[in-house]
């Protein structure tokens, strides 16, 4: 029997050690499954593998020990589901994600609406290395989107509205980064300590912030054999146009300039961090 194995581990079944079986790689868009996904893939688990699951580093789900006659089977049984294989290899790779603003109480934008735009728009998308996507929240990086090829984070900039305040001093208090002090009845906002927390307008009793959400992005990040974090080149951004826009800018740049194998990070590198950061600030800019 003649088996594809590059096709095969495009589509997200890897290789094991042991002869004729391959632990299958799901496509899992920010940590996202329900319940009768879930279902479906223990019935899978349970049929064609050993009875259990693998959840990897990046909020993937990997069923081990699908042997290579059962794998047309498995497709099918996981199709019928809502299961979709994941993908391996030069690509875009699933995007991840914590819970958001939908759920999470710290949370600054709607993560899990936004990986699923940026899945539509890229995964499995061929690259000249693996590509990877993280989304998270707020300030709290749960997500820890800077170890990604592009990580997004989410952030609130305020305006203090004085009319409302009632001088409480609260978000002088909960201000972690101290951006916030009072001088008599006036609040001084010190914008280059002001990280986009939000934490002071969340935290106000009297509403007395006006608030806009937006998109902090980092460039370039590495976890591997070489750790490199992911750099923020641009202001926060808060037109979803102008986030993607930048984005499109910079998996083309990827994919124009990458050499075979060559992460994003170091294909920046290679062609000058000032030539990238000129094509992602014309993008910012339109």
């Amino acid at each position: 029997m003649n088996v594809d194995y590059a096709a095969l581990k495009k589509g997200g079944f890897m290789r094991q050690k042991q002869k004729n079986c391959f632990s299958l790689r799901l496509k899992v868009v920010g940590g996202h499954l329900s319940a009768a996904q879930l279902s479906a893939i223990a019935a899978v688990s349970e049929k064609y593998g050993e009875g259990y699951v693998h959840l990897t580093s990046r909020q993937g789900v990997e069923i081990p020990f699908i042997k290579t006659d059962d794998i047309d089977e498995v497709k099918t049984a996981l199709g019928e589901g809502g299961c979709e294989p994941g993908v391996c290899g030069p690509r875009v790779r699933t995007v991840t994600a914590c819970q958001g603003k939908e759920i999470c109480p710290s949370g600054c934008i709607d993560t899990y609406g936004l990986a699923n735009e940026i899945s539509e728009r890229f995964f499995a998308m061929d690259l000249p290395h693996k590509f990877k996507f993280g989304v998270t929240g707020c300030r709290n990086n749960c997500l820890k989107a800077e170890e990604n090829d592009i990580g997004i984070k989410g952030g609130t900039e305020v305006k203090w509205l004085f009319d409302k305040c009632i001088h409480c001093g609260v978000c002088e208090s909960i201000c972690r980064t101290k951006a916030v002090s009072f001088e008599g009845d006036r609040l001084i906002l010190n914008e280059d300590k002001c990280n986009f927390c939000g934490r002071c307008a969340k935290a106000c009793p009297a509403d007395a912030w006006e608030c806009e959400e937006g998109f902090i992005v980092s460039f370039g990040g590495l976890f591997g054999n070489r750790i490199h974090k992911g750099e923020e080149l641009l202001p926060i951004i808060h037109d979803k146009e102008v986030l993607f826009r930048v984005i499109d800018a910079a998996v083309r740049y990827f994919k124009e300039n990458g050499l075979p194998g060559e992460r994003f990070r170091v294909t920046i590198e290679r062609t000058g961090q000032d030539k990238f950061e000129k094509v992602i600030r014309e993008a910012y800019y339109g």
